[in-house]
């Protein structure tokens, strides 16, 4: 259920569609991984904010983060309930831009990856939220956790869960922590509409983390013929001339 995404869009790109002002400078990214730095969007003094965090919420009542579990997704049904979203949910929603996203089969062995994508080609926003964690000796760390709803019907035969997917649309109120309240925000959480999405199978290399190349988002088939080298031509075996010499070593 969506541990691993894309960002492939431009960043100048990026920024009409999300809307801030600020002109980050990032690479594509075709392995995103928990634990990572990820761009999110959120408000700031009342305007859109680009900003960088670590993925894998730490909310800041955590004594030890090295002690505490991973929190990278949190569930659209639970999250104005549980301790650990609850305040997030209430002050600090953000969107999570993204190409894309991969989910695994979880029916049989071994669990065959997909790529999960807009028919479009146009990126996705997930419904985020962030937090700031502040260590003893004043140390500071900005995470976010991604929020996953039930997998829609076509994603249903792939994966029981996705991650909840935004339009353009509810950017806005999403955002508006002030506005509106996290009860009023949770009803964005619904499963994606299937038809603009469709999803492939891609190559197990995505299930390496240290992998990061557009190979990895390409259906099976065209990443194996892109993985491997080209076949040098054929050569015609030549019979070997009779050698009436001594046997040697050399």
């Amino acid at each position: 259920m969506c541990g691993r995404y894309a960002i492939t869009t431009a960043p100048e790109a990026m920024r009409r569609l999300f809307g801030y002002p600020e002109q980050p400078n990032f690479p594509p990214r075709y392995n995103v991984a928990p634990t990572q730095p990820v761009p999110i969007v959120r408000v700031s003094q009342g305007k859109r904010q680009f900003a960088l965090m670590r993925w894998g919420l730490i909310p800041a009542w955590v004594k030890d983060p090295r002690r505490f579990a991973l929190l990278h997704l949190g569930r659209s049904e639970s999250v104005n309930e549980k301790p650990a979203f609850r305040n997030a949910m209430k002050r600090r929603r953000c969107l999570v831009p993204a190409d894309g996203f991969y989910e695994w089969t979880e029916r049989g062995e071994p669990k065959r990856p997909f790529f999960v994508k807009q028919k479009s080609g146009e990126p996705i926003a997930f419904a985020g939220l962030w937090e700031t964690w502040m260590g003893p000796n004043g140390e500071e760390v900005e995470s976010v956790a991604i929020i996953t709803t039930p997998a829609n019907q076509m994603l249903s035969a792939i994966a029981e869960r996705m991650p909840a997917i935004l339009p353009p649309q509810a950017f806005e109120l999403w955002l508006d922590c002030a506005g509106v309240d996290s009860e009023t925000a949770a009803a964005f959480l619904l499963p994606a509409p299937e038809a603009p999405l469709e999803a492939h199978e891609v190559s197990t290399a995505v299930n390496r983390a240290a992998n990061d190349g557009p190979e990895l988002i390409l259906p099976v088939a065209a990443s194996e013929v892109v993985a491997q080298p080209p076949a040098s031509p054929a050569k015609r075996s030549r019979k070997p001339k009779p050698d009436d010499r001594q046997t040697s070593l050399f």
